[in-house]
């Protein structure tokens, strides 16, 4: 059997010896569960140990666990994958973060479907709406097989999602290519 408790406890430690090695405040470092595929009795043991952040790509099951867990409003829903334009409304509606905008035209929906989502709601409810904090997916290796904008095009997405009154650009998320093992 899992134990969730104990696994992120673990992992915790991780990250706080890795800020004092890097002279780093632990507070600001923060696990980020990826919860995709998982169901919903783990991500609720996971809370009751702690974690609040949680990763869902698969947007229909994200869905359901959204909703399946709303009583536990202190959650922090990240939408970790590739985002096709059909799917952008409702990851505005129901997502804290988006970790993976790549192009112009995603964040440009996400924009507005998330200002069209505030103003339908009433004003209390407006003021707990923050922007979305987003992230600009890097394919800092140019893999034609991963996701995200190229190096030269960063700049050009950043200004475009710096200018989104309902978009928060909170930084970079990239994944690396995945070097051979050195030889011995």
């Amino acid at each position: 059997m899992i134990n969730i408790k104990d696994n992120i406890a673990a992992i915790e430690q991780q990250i706080l010896h890795a800020c004092q090695q890097n002279e780093r405040l632990n507070r600001q470092v923060r696990l980020l569960a990826v919860s995709k595929t998982k169901p919903i009795t783990l991500i609720e043991q996971a809370y009751q140990a702690g974690q609040r952040e949680f990763g869902e790509n698969y947007l229909q099951e994200a869905l359901e666990k959204i909703t399946a867990l709303g009583n536990l409003n202190d959650i922090c829903w990240h939408f970790i994958g590739p985002i096709q334009s059909n799917k952008t409304k409702l990851i505005a509606e129901n997502f804290t973060w988006v970790q993976s905008i790549d192009r112009i035209k995603i964040a440009q929906r996400l924009n507005r479907q998330r200002g069209q989502y505030i103003a339908q709601l009433d004003q209390s409810q407006q003021a707990q709406i923050t922007p979305l904090n987003v992230c600009l997916q890097v394919n800092i290796s140019e893999e034609p097989s991963k996701s995200g904008v190229t190096p030269n095009k960063l700049a050009e997405l950043a200004e475009v999602v710096a200018q989104c009154q309902h978009l928060s650009l909170r930084g970079l998320m990239a994944i690396p290519e995945k070097k051979a093992p050195l030889a011995t």
